[in-house]
């Protein structure tokens, strides 16, 4: 019996030899110790957890060779390789986990709105919900700092750049005709409706390499990932009729809108400012397609839009007004994939096509065009920690152009154009920490037309001073082809080019956004020409230049009023440009000094209904006035808006809603166009650029039938 007792105390004592101390001290970047992280040799159960002083010690019969895992929440997961028998104390430094919510983000020049967005200066839903915008994506964005309201074009104007110097793409892909059909100082909508689009991203400067093509800015619209749930979407309407519905599968689900306008009745009910002949109609749809795979979903997006009307436009120049009919044919799909492969891999590709097809009729004189595009599209993308990831791809795009027009006396001239642009880009993202992130980039084009080749190095930081607050720094060189109004005449251009630098600051608290930022731009090689209008036998140079820098301010607020949401921007801007025929630098007539819009939204419980109101405050804008000496020295007066909207939940799927802009009716003047030649009394007569109608009014009932039977339509308008 004592033998045995012996042997048992000796493999007792061997045990107890074999246990080896781990101990140490666990901090953070800035050395301050970090209590209750855990520690463990991976792969068993021998750990321990950190005190406040960050230190730990535990005991193990592991040998040779282990590895030491050392985690917290808010921080990256640490594993060191340790030889047991040879282990010595020591002090391992955390860093912490950029993944968090808190991380800096880069905001320089940036508005994002969306589910996925740490920070949003704009919602989704606000496309609809904004008085005035009248669920026009443009209207909108017209709301926030950065951009003008031109009235007369309807179109997206960014930090004194020309409605073309902005690129619109979805789901990453290209849109080459991203508004409806309009004439002469007649405004027009986007072709999208917001209701199949999930969330955005509105540069309006120093946007990634991935992009070009751009003087001053990219909108770039998300399609929903997956619906919520299958559904029928009906609305019956002053302007028209819509209709929707969502499929939904395992694996799969297709959307689609259909809408037909007629403005008719409008036109009818309220005064206009334009002698309509036929009303604008039009017959439109879009279609989203999903399926998703193990590592991917596949979209395929299509839009179609048939629209026709005729006006009498007064012409200072003629003696009679001109008649002006329009049909307009467009049509846009694309098919993009994104995916993971690999080990951190991830593939974004896809395709789009569109086709645009306009007949006009400008009195007796006849204009026909069509143009395809399309492009090509390939981003890889590869990260290699928390902390870098790798970018690159490439872009194909095809332009083929042609017009005809035509005189009854038998004049006749062809024009148009065919380009192709290839591009290729690199940028790296690198988040030193949560309170430091860089991005750099570089971006080349070579476009055919052209026979020149670009170099575009872009880059932008940010840095984090609080748990509330950053700064962002951007720069880069932007360059863009001439546009089609000017290649379908001449093609010895270069590319016009500007170069970005943005500062700016954020304050994010719970439900409350601050933006400041100040920004300037240099613009090289812009065209000018020597006629009155663009026509074949004008002469062409890249001899333009000019420049844009201001302050643009947001402040955006759900929290202090309960049930009421509310933005005030307000935007300063100095700008000069020498280019199309002007004859010396000066402000474009497109061009507001000073932009301030209020936007406000409220929810009364009580009655079931969402009030909102929307002022937009612009000064007035410069046009050239004949009868004085200095070119572009005349001012219009301050542009006002004032606009209602009223939205009533009849029951739980079924809205009512009503919308007036202008409802002050103000008169607001975009600028003046000149008779070419003097009076008697030697001076020159002008004619006033107005609002096409003085309100815009519109009454809607929504009903949506849903399988939960609760969802609705509030949040779209």
């Amino acid at each position: 019996m004592k033998p045995i007792i012996t042997f048992l105390f000796l493999l007792a004592g061997l045990a107890l030899q074999a246990q080896t101390k781990i101990s140490g001290t666990v901090v953070n970047e800035k050395g301050q110790p970090v209590a209750a992280a855990n520690i463990y040799i991976d792969g068993t159960y021998d750990g321990a957890t950190t005190s406040e002083e960050g230190t730990f010690s535990f005991e193990t019969a592991e040998t040779g060779a282990q590895v030491l895992v050392i985690t917290y929440l808010t921080m990256e997961e640490l594993r060191v390789d340790i030889v047991v028998e040879a282990y010595q104390p020591k002090t391992f430094a955390m860093k912490d986990n950029v993944n968090t919510l808190d991380t800096v983000i880069i905001s320089a020049g940036t508005f994002s709105a969306g589910d996925t967005s740490k920070i949003n200066a704009l919602k989704p839903l606000d496309i609809v919900t904004t008085a005035g915008a009248a669920g026009d994506i443009v209207g909108a964005l017209n709301t926030l700092p950065g951009t003008q309201t031109v009235g007369e074009s309807g179109r997206l104007f960014v930090r004194g750049g020309e409605s073309d110097e902005t690129q619109t793409f979805v789901d990453g892909i290209r849109v080459a005709q991203p508004y409806g059909a309009t004439a002469n100082n007649i405004p027009t909508r986007g072709r999208f409706s917001p209701f199949l689009f999930s969330g955005m991203t509105f540069s309006t400067g120093g946007y990634s390499a991935e992009f070009g093509e751009a003087l001053s800015s990219v909108l770039l619209l998300n399609t929903i990932e997956e619906p919520a749930q299958e559904q029928t979407d009906i609305a019956l309407m002053t302007v028209g009729l819509g209709l929707g519905n969502t499929q939904k599968w395992e694996k799969s689900s297709l959307s689609f809108n259909a809408a037909y306008t007629d403005l008719a009745p409008y036109q009818w009910a309220v005064p206009q400012n334009v002698s309509w002949n036929k009303p604008y109609r039009s017959l439109a749809g879009e279609t989203v397609y999903r399926y998703k795979f193990e590592s991917g979903m596949l979209k395929v997006y299509a839009a179609f839009d048939h629209a026709t009307f005729s006006i009498d436009q007064e012409d200072i120049n003629m003696p009679a007004p001109v008649r002006v009919d329009m049909k307009n044919d467009n049509f846009y799909t694309n098919a993009s994939y994104k995916g993971m492969f690999g080990t951190q891999w991830t593939i974004h590709t896809g395709l789009a096509y569109g086709y645009s097809h306009n007949g006009i009729m400008l009195g007796a004189n006849e204009v026909t065009n069509g143009e395809h595009s399309s492009h090509m599209k390939m981003k890889l993308s590869k990260k290699f920690s928390n902390r870098v990831r790798l970018t690159f791809g490439g872009d194909h795009f095809i332009t083929d152009l042609n017009e005809d027009y035509s005189q009854p006396d038998g004049f006749a001239f062809n024009s148009g154009y065919n380009n192709s642009i290839s591009a290729g880009y690199a940028e790296v993202d690198l988040t030193l920490s949560k309170n430091f992130a860089l991005k750099a980039g570089v971006r080349s084009s070579h476009a055919s037309i052209l026979g020149k080749t670009t170099f575009e190095p872009r880059t932008a930081l940010a840095y984090k001073v609080s748990n509330k607050s950053q700064f962002s720094l951007a720069y880069g060189d932007f360059y863009q082809t001439p546009k089609a109004d000017y290649l379908k005449y001449f093609r010895d251009f270069d590319f016009e080019k500007t170069a970005h630098y943005i500062f700016n600051y954020m304050y994010n608290a719970e439900g409350r956004t601050f933006r400041a930022e100040l920004y300037h731009k240099e613009y090289d090689n812009l065209v000018k020409f020597d006629t009155q209008n663009v026509q074949f036998d004008t002469q062409f140079s890249n001899k333009g230049n000019g420049y844009a820098r201001g302050l643009d301010l947001l402040w955006r607020d759900n929290k202090t009023i309960k049930f009421m949401e509310y933005w005030i921007s307000y935007s300063y801007i100095d700008t000069k440009r020498n280019y199309r025929n002007y004859e010396t630098s000066v402000t474009p007539g497109y061009v507001a000094d000073h932009n301030f819009s209020i936007v406000g939204k409220y929810f009364i419980t009580g009655l079931r209904s969402q009030l909102g109101v929307t002022h937009t405050f612009n000064s007035g804008r410069p046009y050239d006035n004949p009868n004085e000496a200095a070119f572009m020295n005349g001012k219009t007066k301050s542009y006002n808006n004032l606009s209602l909207s009223w939205a009533y939940l009849v029951t739980d799927q079924k809205i009512l809603y009503l919308s007036v802009s202008n409802v002050l009716g103000t008169d607001n003047v975009f600028g003046y166009t000149y008779a070419n030649n003097p009076g008697a009394n030697g001076m020159y007569a002008r004619q006033a650029v107005r609002q096409a109608a003085d309100r815009f009014i519109f009454v809607g009932f929504f009903w949506t039938i849903s399988n939960d039977k609760k969802a609705n339509q509030l949040d779209k308008l």
